[in-house]
Order: C-alpha cells, then structure tokens, then sequence
C-alpha cells in the first residue's frame, strides 16, 4: 500500500490508480514528516515537493533523506527554476534520490518500476569535489545541442513514450464523441499556454489547422509524429496533439479524451464501442461544450464510473483567455497559467482573413 503527501497537486494525485493506504495534504516542515512516518509501513510515498516547507533550499530535501528511506519516495518537483536546476537535480541523485519526475503519468509506472543510479545518471555533475555541485548544460540544452542518449528517456515505460525530465510535454487530446471540439480547445489551450510557454500544435492526418491561420499549428502525417517529437534541436515546452483516428496515443506522454455530453453524442459512442467506458477508465476524462452543473457531473459520474478531470462549457473562441483553461492548464501542472478573470479583448472580431 502506498502513501501520497500532496499540496499544490493534490488535484492530479487525487486521479492516481494506485492502492493507497494514506493520504495528507498541506505544507510539513520535514522534522514532522519524518516523525509521522517514522514507524508507518508502506510500499512508496508519492510526495509532491511543494508540500515540503522551503523545498526550494536542497539543504531541507538532505535533513528528509537523513529519516527517511529515499528508495521508497517519489519526488514529484514542481516546474520552479530552483528545483528544475541542474545543480539541484544533481544534489537528488547524489542523495541517492533517483525516482523524481514532473510527469503525473510517471508516477505509478514508478511504483512498480523503480529508478536505478543508471536511469538518472545524466543529471548526476561530477567533478570539482564532486556532489553535483558545477554548473552543467540542463537536460533540454544538452537536447538542443543534440548531444543526445538512449539514456536520456528516463521514466519510460516500454509502451509509453515519456520525454525526459526538462524536455518536450506531449499532450494528445483525442475527441471520444464526434464533434467534441479537440481542434478548437488546442487551439485556445496555445493561445493561453503560449504566453507562458514555447507551444507547438499538431493534427494528424488532416488539415482543419489550416483555418485557425496560425504558423504553429500544424499538420502531420502519423507516420512523421516520431521524428517531429524526437527532433534533437525541438525547442518546444509543450506539444499539443489532435490525435483524430490515428494510433499515436502511445508517443504522447499523457492523453485527454474529451466527451461532449448529450444523450445523442454518448449513445452514439457507446453503440461504436461498447467497451469505451472500460477504456477510459483512470483516464484524463474532460466533458468539452458542457452545459452540465456540479449535480449534473456527479450523477453523469456515478452512471457511468467515470471521474471527470475537468468540465468546459461552450467558450468563445475569438477570446484570448478564458479562466476555466487556466484552471484546467494549472491542473494539468503548468503552473505559470494561473487562473485569473475571463478577457473578452480579441485581435479581430472574426479573425477572417481574406486572400
């Protein structure tokens, strides 16, 4: 049984498929974690590095691992420039912290798949007396400087590829019931990423990103979404994918399936697929052009045996923010998007363009 300590991601730690024995949310001064856990059993603890009280200074990840067995903790860090330093990475692995990551869907293919010393050793900076202390090229630069290794794909399951940690996020989005809207909400999920964030959006096999006039949005075939995502000089963040009917899934490092939630459309996708609500299961589920209210949600829930990620009503696409995206992206972990007030300003009133 597992245990998770969790703070500013105990939304996305609350949808981990794994079998939990505890649960504690909050900010814990380390003498308190250590003292609270000092003669409890469990198998791994997933803890979220913001719930460490000044987790920024390294010196208080050291004080944990002095009480604590550091094989059995999964280190979830945050995207803050003090944690995501090659100088704090280091210091993990020299503390012999290899199971760390930024990625959720990394996290129960690591209960049961530990890191080894090789997994990480890349982040590990050897030299001028050791302990990870020099200033080394961060784990994206060595990417764009294409000064790459098999060993650089750490956190992967054989079937799943999940990009290193400091590179490439690939998101697909996938519409479940027919129209659900993927193109449109990749198209405002980069709009509102793009201001924090270097964001490339991809469709496969089809031209629809053609009408939304936007360099960076692109079209693929599914043949080329390898070579585009393991590109040694991409310097994208964030990769969004309209997966549409091809088999990608498996090249991108975490999945959103989206359900518009009309009798119509869910009937339809269940006479499909009469298995779809077992697929999806534990899944990233998102009810797009919603109209439901919380009382809705639950019920379509306990119905169906799903739990919803995140609900989205009908948005208008000309905005250039909308606070239900931010909040879904601030979930999703992109913690620069936080969710502010809703801006109705737009570049033109239609964006038509006329050649």
């Amino acid at each position: 049984m597992n245990v998770i300590v969790s703070n500013k991601y105990a939304a996305m730690l609350s949808n981990l498929n794994i079998d939990l024995i505890k649960s504690i949310t909050g900010e814990f001064q380390v003498d308190d974690l250590i003292a609270q856990f000092d003669n409890f059993f469990f198998n791994k603890m997933i803890l979220d590095i913001t719930a460490i009280v000044n987790y920024q200074d390294i010196t208080q990840i050291q004080r944990l691992s002095f009480g604590m067995d550091m094989s059995k903790i999964i280190l979830l860090l945050d995207d803050s420039p003090a944690v995501n330093n090659p100088q704090y990475l280091s210091e993990l692995v020299s503390m012999g912290i290899y199971n760390f990551t930024r990625n959720i869907d990394a996290i129960a293919y690591l209960v049961d798949n530990p890191n080894s010393y090789k997994d990480v050793a890349q982040f590990h900076i050897i030299g001028n007396g050791g302990g990870g202390m020099n200033n080394g090229p961060a784990p994206q630069q060595m990417q764009q400087n294409g000064r790459t290794s098999g060993n650089e794909r750490t956190f992967i399951n054989n079937s799943i590829a999940v990009p290193s940690l400091g590179g490439t996020r690939v998101i697909g989005i996938k519409d479940l019931t027919d129209h659900a809207g993927a193109s449109t909400l990749i198209y405002m999920l980069k709009k509102q990423l793009s201001e924090n964030y270097r964001v490339l959006a991809l469709e496969l096999d089809k031209n629809d990103f053609l009408f939304f006039n936007d360099p960076e949005m692109k079209s693929a075939s599914s043949k080329e979404l390898e070579s585009i995502i393991n590109n040694p000089v991409n310097s994208y963040d964030v990769i969004l994918i309209d997966v549409n009917d091809s088999s990608e899934e498996a090249n991108c490092t975490e999945m959103l399936y989206l359900i518009e939630p009309s009798t119509l459309m869910l009937n339809k996708m269940v006479r499909r697929d009469r298995n779809i609500i077992e697929k999806i299961k534990g899944k990233k589920v998102i009810l797009n052009r919603s109209l439901l209210d919380q009382n809705d949600i639950r019920e379509f829930e306990n119905e169906a045996g799903l739990s919803v990620f995140h609900c989205i009503p009908p948005l208008d696409d000309k905005m250039d923010k909308h606070r239900v995206l931010d909040e879904l992206l601030n979930k999703l972990g992109f913690d620069k998007n936080r969710p502010a007030a809703d801006s109705s300003r737009a570049a033109r009133l239609f964006g038509i363009v006329k050649e």
